[in-house]
């Protein structure tokens, strides 16, 4: 069983106005931990989600979802805090940008002595986005992080400014997650804002000193960059595809990676030794997976059946 360890919310874009002032809004289940468990799991990979679920009707909501889509729900923790809702607005390319109302709710609050008993059957654990960095529950997933640091520990910072404007504090906390991860996934927006000026390469260098096995920097529809431990660089261009928009396009690519490396004999000590072309063939495959995601509204995770159909048309 793999672990995602992370948010989950209501994501609430915004519709055209009508004429008489009002707003309307097309709700979808989301938050970006929540969308990769959904994404592990429509790819055929047993997975859990650990994070705090309110007992309110969107909580409701999200744990039919995950229940409907095969994930385990073993993990989640129950409370009456409210759900965490995230204004999505969308720019003409599909790009969206967030507004979040959630400091307080019920995936911010947990604690570590909230955490269920976690046995040690696990594949792995993944870790993103505001939940690394907004207390109490950054402070738990820390440690959480260092208790399970012999296991295959997955990281993606996934930067959301608007529910916590200080980048040192991200900073901070991508800095000490680092320390843990073997797979670093990075978009090139937050990597700009995180370190504005600084050489990717050089800073792969230090993930890797820190022990890192393979860092990938994804750029929308441009060239995606990895490294790996076996000191090589792969770059390759994401297929061309109608663009709806964006959302979900990053935990899609997660998903489709982390399936592609739970695949291999031991993971965490094989991922950083591929050979180039198994590598490439990887990248493709979740690149894939993200452009898919892209052709429709919301993070709508990409299936292996479409993903193997895309790059047998390719």
């Amino acid at each position: 069983m793999f672990l995602v360890c992370g948010e989950a919310l209501l994501d609430l874009f915004i519709e055209d106005s009508d004429d008489s002032g009002g707003v309307k809004f097309d709700a979808r289940v989301g938050g970006s931990p929540f969308n990769v468990a959904i994404g592990l799991a429509r790819l055929d990979v047993p997975v859990a989600l650990l994070t705090g679920i309110s007992n309110d009707l969107p909580g409701e909501q999200l744990n039919s979802v995950l229940v409907k889509e095969g994930v385990s729900i073993e993990y989640l923790i129950r409370n009456g805090r409210r759900t965490t809702l995230s204004l999505v607005g969308l720019d003409k390319a599909g790009s969206p940008s967030y507004s979040f109302y959630g400091i307080g709710s019920a995936d911010c609050s947990i604690k570590y002595e909230h955490f269920p008993e976690i046995d040690g059957k696990l594949t792995g654990l993944h870790f993103g986005s505001y939940s690394t960095v907004i207390e109490p529950v950054a402070t738990a997933f820390k440690k959480l992080a260092g208790d399970k640091s012999s296991e295959f520990i997955s990281y993606d910072p996934n930067i959301r400014p608007t529910i916590e404007p200080d980048i040192d504090i991200w900073r901070s906390g991508v800095d000490e997650f680092c320390r843990y991860a073997d797979l670093i996934k990075i978009s090139a927006e937050d990597y700009d804002l995180l370190y504005p000026g600084k050489s990717q390469d050089e800073m792969a260098q230090h993930w890797f000193d820190l022990g890192a096995k393979l860092i990938v920097i994804t750029n929308g529809g441009k060239q995606i960059r990895a490294w790996s431990r076996a000191g090589y660089e792969l770059q390759i261009t994401p297929p061309g595809l109608s663009v709806v928009d964006t959302v979900g396009a990053g935990d899609s690519f997660q998903a489709a990676i982390l399936k592609c490396l739970l695949s291999l004999d031991k993971p965490k000590e094989s991922m950083g030794y591929l050979e180039e072309s198994h590598l490439y063939r990887i990248l493709n495959y979740a690149a894939v997976a993200a452009a898919l995601t892209c052709t429709r509204r919301g993070a709508d995770l990409s299936r292996p059946e479409e993903i193997d159909s895309m790059i047998n048309n390719l």
